[in-house]
């Protein structure tokens, strides 16, 4: 009977101990798969965006700031750029270069940013450009000032979207000839883009013998240009050339027709956006201009090869926020341009390689125009981006060579 039992305590303790083994043995799995994770999430790449929300230039930078948003937010949607997601960094200079240098330097040290696109408007944008070299960081401006990105000896980090101004004083003088005006007169904004704007006429302009009968400036913030006018319409010019953006070409645009001026007036790249037409209200009427084809891309030739990232866009900023905006077309393209370069540049890029990546962009078809960047040439467009706008009741109108 005692082996029986002895016996007994024997099967019960082998049987414990292999059914014990087995509860080991499938904890342990169970431990297993639970510690086999899903693979960890790629780290975000962090780019910084700096525009001229508020402030002289605001009309520039809100449809920039959309412009972007709405490209992060599509990007990140469609899984981010190669599964890292973009977490973008947005600050107001409020349209002031010393606004502007503070919050370059923020992104930089602060919030860390592998490159920075901005500002709107080409005074903010100069006084980014020295942060952005001694920092070794890309800046990818979305204003017009050609010495933004020149001399290129000077500006290997900095980048630029929006057409030269050079080039926009090429397709102006153009225009002039075709109409035998060579005498004209020259109203310019008192800032960078005035000044810059201006420099650039004149040396294309000598070279056409055109002739600037009289220069006036005027403030930003002004709002009444009577004298200015006045002093050009006693010079009889051929026509009158306005290098501004809204709110002041507007105000131009007004007291040239509350004068009864009736010369040919030509204004600048910078009234690309409906905010000139809502401020001059029927003085806008006869304006022509030089512009990106955003503004008419629908009445392009099917041929264009920008002409279906045109109407895209134009179609998604549309029913998002309302009229198109060429500015806002200059702030998509530079998001657009970094988001191109952080594809190649790999799963932990530098700031080096992704300033490398953006020289290297070739037959970019933008907003702007279709990109072909170099060591010599960070704007990378021809006169080809441009076309004439005329204003007529109110609207856009294509003006065929």
């Amino acid at each position: 009977m005692k082996k029986r039992i002895i016996g007994f305590l024997l099967v019960a303790l082998i049987t414990g101990s292999v059914l014990s083994g087995c509860s080991n043995s499938a904890s342990n799995t169970s431990n297993s798969a639970s510690n086999t994770s899903k693979p960890a999430e790629k780290a975000d790449f962090v780019i910084g965006a700096v525009f001229d929300i508020t402030g002289n230039s605001s009309s520039l930078g809100i449809p920039e700031r959309d412009s972007v948003q709405m490209l992060v937010d599509d990007t990140n949607a469609k899984g981010g750029i190669n599964g890292h997601r973009i977490k973008l960094v947005m600050l107001d200079n409020k349209s002031t270069e010393s606004e502007s240098a503070l919050a370059i330097k923020r992104l930089i040290e602060q919030d860390k940013v592998l490159a920075i696109i901005g500002a709107s408007s080409s005074g903010p944008s100069m006084a980014m450009v020295p942060i952005a070299q001694e920092q070794k960081v890309p800046l990818v401006s979305a204003a017009a000032s050609i010495k933004i990105i020149e001399p290129a000896a000077d500006r290997k980090w900095v980048f630029k979207t929006a057409q030269n101004d050079a080039l926009v004083a090429s397709r102006v003088v153009k225009y002039l000839k075709s109409k035998n005006f060579n005498n004209v007169a020259f109203m310019l904004v008192n800032s960078t883009f005035g000044e810059s704007g201006l420099a650039e006429f004149k040396k294309v302009a000598d070279q056409e013998k055109i002739n600037i009968v009289s220069t006036q400036k005027f403030e930003a913030s002004d709002t009444n240009m009577t004298a200015q006018l006045t002093k050009i319409k006693d010079s009889k010019p051929d026509a009158i050339i306005v290098w501004a953006t809204p709110p002041s070409a507007s105000n131009v645009a007004k007291g040239f027709k509350q004068l009864g001026l009736t010369i040919p007036q030509i204004q600048s790249h910078g009234i690309g956006n409906k905010t000139f037409i809502d401020q001059a209200g029927d003085s806008s009427n006869g304006v022509v201009f030089p512009i990106g084809k955003l503004l008419v891309a629908e009445g392009l030739p099917e041929s264009d090869s920008q002409k279906s990232v045109l109407t895209q866009y134009a179609k998604d900023y549309e029913a998002k926020y309302g009229p198109r905006s060429t500015f806002g077309g200059h702030g998509y393209d530079a998001m657009n341009m970094v988001i191109a370069a952080l594809k190649k540049a790999g799963d932990n890029p530098s700031r080096e390689l992704v300033r490398d990546q953006l020289e290297q962009l070739k037959d970019f078809k933008g907003i702007s125009g279709v990109f072909n960047m170099s060591a010599s040439d960070h704007n990378g467009l021809k006169e080809d981006a441009l076309v004439m706008v005329k204003i007529v009741d109110n609207k856009w109108t294509y003006l065929k060579d």
